[in-house]
């Protein structure tokens, strides 16, 4: 069996949607001839956490350990609130106060290419000895956060071994890459290091079509898309008896669905019968001026949030809603940019709102596989149209998903993928 070393730094306990990918595809490597092994901190700074998910690691995996000094401990000596906001990826864009300007402009000019580049240099050195002692001929380095991918950069100057770097999502090009308070030097070095990872690595796995078009412009290395998937044997449920619309992790400022806020608003102010069936559930951590928004629409009695769930209990909230809400930020940046969360929403088989830029990859599978419908967030009367067509079928009874091909994102599925790019 071929022996691969995995480098990663969300790793259960660690929740949210990062620790899925690597946790499922270490599960089913072994049945196609790969021996996982798998490299990750040893005492982390974990902006969400779920304990629940440490049972699902593999008894049979190796899990190697080493400490990794972050900076975030430091920067809450400044404000312990607003540094956990930051490192969960909630980035104020209105009227941002002088210590949020402080922890950005520091988090992008001095910690290139991310908080964790601290641990670049020691992981190195342990792991020299972990290659020579287990054979390794293969390494895989996933980010965010990108600098584990200058672990891998370090080890392949080092060793004649197969790198492949796998990017959850995009570095340089991705929304809130822009809003770190970059100078001129330090954007530049961000693009550097980029480009050295993908010309240098032997194979690069990123999880958009979209993606792929964008790094194949950059190096001439193999690349391979594998999305993200589902995992999990659903059991039965019995779905909200409100019309609830359920939005299942953070929703960041940038994705704020104004026109959805609008057309929820005149549908109330319309409709009685809708105004008393409604909820809205929003699971994750909410931004500010998503919940100003939301006060502003008089939807505040309307909607419910729900705080952090555990896997197994978004799952549940997910089969028992009756609309799955998709968002993404309005912008061409976003377009390659597919939330785990699609795969999850296709294996509760419940009908999908997709509500994102022109062109987005993530609507277009919602469209092609028959499991929704996809919406531009300025389009207020087919938001409108589309919601009050779910309400009237939610209302008979007769509010279904019927999608199609949807099997082929089964993690075992994409596994074997993996292993034959291996």
């Amino acid at each position: 069996m071929r022996k691969i070393l995995v480098i990663a730094y969300y790793w259960p306990p660690a929740g949210g949607p990062g620790v899925q990918r690597w946790l499922k595809f270490v599960k089913y490597l072994p049945e196609f001839g790969v021996e996982p092994i798998v490299y990750v901190p040893e005492n982390p700074s974990y902006p969400i956490v779920d304990e629940k998910l440490v049972a699902e690691v593999p008894d049979s995996i190796k899990i190697l350990k080493q400490p990794i000094k972050e900076p975030y401990g430091w920067a809450s000596l400044l404000s312990k609130k607003k540094t956990k906001t930051i490192s969960s990826g909630i980035i104020k864009e209105k009227n941002p106060s002088f210590i949020e300007k402080v922890l950005l402009w520091i988090r992008g000019n001095f910690f290139i290419p991310d908080a964790r580049k601290l641990w670049v240099k020691p992981s190195i050195s342990y792991l020299a000895k972990v290659i020579a002692d287990e054979g390794i001929q293969t390494i895989v380095t996933t980010g965010p956060p990108h600098s584990l991918h200058l672990i891998g950069l370090g080890l392949k100057k080092k060793y004649n071994i197969q790198w492949i770097a796998d990017f959850r999502d995009p570095w340089t090009s991705i929304g809130y890459h822009k809003k770190l308070r970059l100078t001129e030097s330090s954007r530049l070095k961000h693009e550097a290091l980029e480009k050295s990872v993908l010309v240098k690595a032997d194979k690069i796995i990123v999880t958009s079509k979209i993606t792929k078009t964008e790094f194949g412009a950059i190096t001439p290395k193999p690349i391979k898309v594998i999305t993200n998937g589902f995992d999990d044997e659903l059991k039965p449920v019995e779905l909200d008896s409100k019309f609830t619309i359920s939005h299942i992790g953070s929703l960041l400022t940038g994705r704020n669905p104004l026109g959805l806020w609008q057309a929820l608003r005149e549908l109330i102010s319309e409709n009685e019968t809708f105004k008393n069936a409604l909820r809205v559930q929003l699971a994750g951590v909410v931004g500010e001026e998503v919940l100003q928004s939301i006060k502003d629409h008089g939807l505040t009695d309307y909607v419910k949030q729900l705080g952090y769930l555990s896997h197994d209990k978004v799952l549940e909230t997910q089969q028992k809603s009756q609309l799955l809400l998709l968002l993404e930020i309005d912008s061409d940046e976003t377009k390659g940019i597919i939330p785990g969360k699609l795969f999850e929403y296709f294996n509760a088989k419940r009908p999908i709102l997709a509500i994102g830029p022109k062109g987005w990859e993530a609507g277009a599978m919602v469209a092609q596989h028959k499991a929704g419908n996809m919406c531009l967030h300025t389009d207020v009367a087919t938001l409108k149209n589309v919601l009050l067509d779910a309400f009237h079928h939610y209302q008979k009874g007769t509010l279904v998903c019927h999608s199609e091909g949807v099997e082929r994102y089964h993690r075992k599925a994409l596994t074997e993928s993996l292993a034959k790019f291996i």
